[in-house]
């Protein structure tokens, strides 16, 4: 399963909302209702937890999470 796939999946379940339909370009903050600051814990939490990685405070801006392509390429970098 491809990075985008798994990340795709974690808002999936973190978010509960179909993100099979969801692309690189896909905007999440902002545009989905659920993404909020709690969601955002939320999903860091399970992206930690199902693909072994950290992320330290410091490496979470609002551009990371601005788009599917742009958490995807960020969980590439983690891994």
């Amino acid at each position: 399963m491809s990075e985008l796939d798994q990340v795709k999946a974690v808002l999936s379940d973190v978010l509960g909302v179909d993100a099979s339909g969801f692309d690189e370009s896909t905007v999440l903050l902002g545009a989905i209702p659920e993404f909020d600051s709690m969601a955002v814990v939320s999903i860091i939490t399970a992206l930690e937890d199902n693909l072994g990685i950290f992320v330290e405070d410091d490496e979470i801006s609002a551009e990371t999470f601005e788009t599917l392509g742009a958490l995807s390429s960020f969980v590439q970098s983690k891994l």
